[in-house]
């Protein structure tokens, strides 16, 4: 890793329809790191990544990415939408959709070079996608059709990945794959991975940091150093505990208030 952030989120507040969605959010990501957004349904981790994107205009703050404020056609960022919607007739290979990632700022068809080509299998190799390359994209599974969506975003050999909710939707057995696999394309291509999911379990084994979201503000830092009592507390404005038990750890609202914004499953594994 490198003590030079490959990403900067410096006081970023968005409001939309009047309503304070970011509130002063700021944190770092490294080269090299998995740093997992989390927070609960309609917090604003939609909302943070697309203004780390250039597609939502922060009220105020600032966005770098190595230093420098985000070119609009900079192939700095890879980005994995919530949802890709794949019609199952397109006659559209596995391999191809990950080529078209080397064209993203082209329009038409391209030949490829041998060198393009061979990129485009070592990606499919990495993301151990090879077994399934020349399926059509709309016949594949779940867990396959987001290796492939990963591959898609790696082949521009971006300094950060950004990925919306890839763990939704997935059975618990691709979830662990999925995890696993992201945690060796951060170690292995020394790519900054920042993740959002409502629910942090799968992630805890291999996150280097964690960015908690929660009424438009974040506490960034550590698991442990973020996943504390008096941390969460003055992030949600009441009282929370944090409960180890065998273990495990459980964050937990006190009586009467509102659990809403508290994500789903919080039982956390530390270690």
């Amino acid at each position: 890793m490198t003590d030079v952030p490959v990403l900067q989120v410096d006081e970023i507040s968005v409001s939309l329809s009047g309503r304070q969605v970011l509130d002063h959010v700021s944190f770092d990501v490294r080269g090299g790191e998995f740093t997992g957004l989390i927070g609960s349904n309609g917090v604003g981790k939609t909302t943070l990544l697309r203004t780390i994107l250039g597609l939502q205009r922060p009220d105020s703050g600032r966005v770098l990415v190595s230093g420098m404020p985000l070119s609009p056609r900079s192939r700095s960022l890879g980005y994995v939408p919530q949802k890709i919607v794949v019609d199952p007739d397109v006659p559209m290979r596995a391999r191809d959709f990950v080529a078209l990632g080397l064209d993203a700022h082209r329009y038409g068809l391209t030949r490829r070079s041998p060198q393009q080509r061979e990129l485009v299998e070592r990606i499919l190799h990495d993301v151990d996608a090879e077994r399934f390359a020349d399926n059509r994209l709309g016949s594949l599974s779940g867990g396959e059709q987001q290796r492939v969506f990963i591959a898609h975003a790696l082949i521009s050999q971006p300094k950060l990945l950004l990925l919306d909710e890839p763990l939704a939707n997935l059975d618990p057995r691709s979830v662990q794959d999925i995890v696993a696999l992201l945690h060796r394309v951060a170690r292995g291509y020394g790519v900054a991975i920042l993740l959002s999911a409502h629910e942090m379990n799968a992630l805890l084994p291999v996150m280097d940091r964690i960015v908690y979201l929660t009424g438009g503000r974040a506490a960034s830092g550590t698991t442990d150093e973020v996943i504390r009592s008096d941390v969460l507390s003055q992030l949600y404005g009441h009282h929370v505990d944090v409960l180890q038990l065998h273990g495990r750890v459980l964050v937990v609202a006190e009586p009467g208030q509102d659990n809403q914004d508290i994500p789903q499953h919080p039982t956390l594994t530390l270690g």
